[in-house]
């Protein structure tokens, strides 16, 4: 069972990998706004996880994210998550990130509860659709060659 009000903290050391710089979300060496987000969503999907039944796994949905200050490699950034609602398959998340000066970001997380095997094999048809038609379209364009 999933409860509300339940919290996991995580943390990260912002490596060079992690900066705005190296991400490509922009020119500065300080933690990228993409990375923040997914520090969010695995610390979110992480508290969940334990609780889940074989055969289930979370994916995310939406993430409303406020990035409000800006942090330095080789600072901690800790995230703190709180399931705030379960309606049916679907968790909501309060997240908040700080480093180890301020508060850097907050946000509000949605994900669902999903059947693995029923959306891995949703997503490989997918795949297949994908491959077929495109196929069929570059036997139907024109060469510019």
């Amino acid at each position: 069972m999933i409860d509300v009000g339940s919290r996991r903290e995580q943390a990260w050391i912002v490596e060079r990998s992690h900066l705005a710089s190296a991400f490509g979300s922009g020119l500065v060496d300080v933690l990228a706004t993409p990375v923040l987000v997914g520090f969010c969503e695995d610390c979110a999907r992480r508290l969940v996880d334990p609780a889940l039944a074989a055969g289930q796994s979370t994916v995310g949905v939406s993430i409303a994210l406020e990035h409000v200050a800006a942090t330095p490699p080789g600072m901690t950034v800790a995230v703190h998550a709180e399931l705030t609602g379960v309606d049916g398959r679907r968790l909501t998340f309060q997240i908040e990130a700080r480093d180890n000066v301020e508060v850097v970001g907050r946000a509000t997380h949605v994900r669902y509860v999903i059947d693995t095997a029923r959306f891995e094999a949703r997503v490989a048809q997918k795949a297949a659709q994908s491959c077929t038609e495109g196929a069929a379209q570059a036997r139907t364009e024109p060469q510019t060659d």
